[in-house]
């Protein structure tokens, strides 16, 4: 996959909203604005240079079929799309469903796979005066959405019980730590029942 940065995906989220094609008045309507003439021409030149846009003759840029393959075509799978994305920024679903231009039903069980495979993290942040969702791309992720440079998308196996085990093993050493401790054995015993039950039920 060819590397994108911020701006590189804004630009190509705007030829993807207006149809493929788009000209200096959507630029100048869009928040691209706020970068400046020559950050946006810097910006275009490189996407040009690299391919992911073409120069039309009435002076408007369309995206090209490389760009499109990144994060907009129908044969990647959506967690693909998903971890490409992370990797190029952290996202809110909203911007994940935005970008991605799929439903939030569809996206909300690939984005719960990665977490639970813990390829993704989620983390509140304050946002105006709110708590958004941010999702963002683990070492691990970066990994496996390498990988698939190589190994294409169908050697990709989630194991979403991979944070039970750890759970599990972290259960292990607090009850060991406790059976080491100095509290009187009475209140060791209550401990280490309780967790024991509560390994039990992560085990079923």
């Amino acid at each position: 996959m060819r590397k994108l940065g911020t701006i590189d995906l804004e630009i190509l989220d705007l030829a993807i909203k207006e149809n493929g094609v788009f000209n200096e008045n959507n630029l100048e309507n869009s928040e691209l604005k706020r970068l400046g003439i020559g950050r946006i021409l810097d910006a275009l030149a490189s996407l040009k240079d690299r391919k992911m846009i073409s120069l039309n003759s009435d002076g408007s840029f369309s995206i090209t079929n490389l760009a499109r393959e990144i994060l907009w075509n129908n044969n990647i799978p959506t967690w693909a799309k998903i971890l490409r994305l992370l990797q190029i920024k952290s996202c809110s679903m909203k911007q994940i469903t935005d970008i991605l231009r799929t439903s939030q039903d569809k996206l909300m069980i690939d984005v719960e796979k990665l977490r639970k495979s813990q390829l993704v993290l989620m983390s509140p942040q304050r946002q105006k005066d709110r708590l958004v969702k941010i999702y963002e791309i683990l070492p691990e992720g970066i990994e496996e959405i390498d990988k698939t440079e190589i190994e294409g998308f169908d050697n990709t196996n989630f194991d979403e019980s991979k944070s039970e085990v750890e759970i599990l093993g972290m259960i292990d050493e607090i009850i060991k730590e406790i059976n080491g401790s100095q509290i009187e054995q009475l209140k060791k015993d209550s401990i280490a029942e309780k967790l024991s039950k509560l390994k039990n039920k992560l085990e079923i």
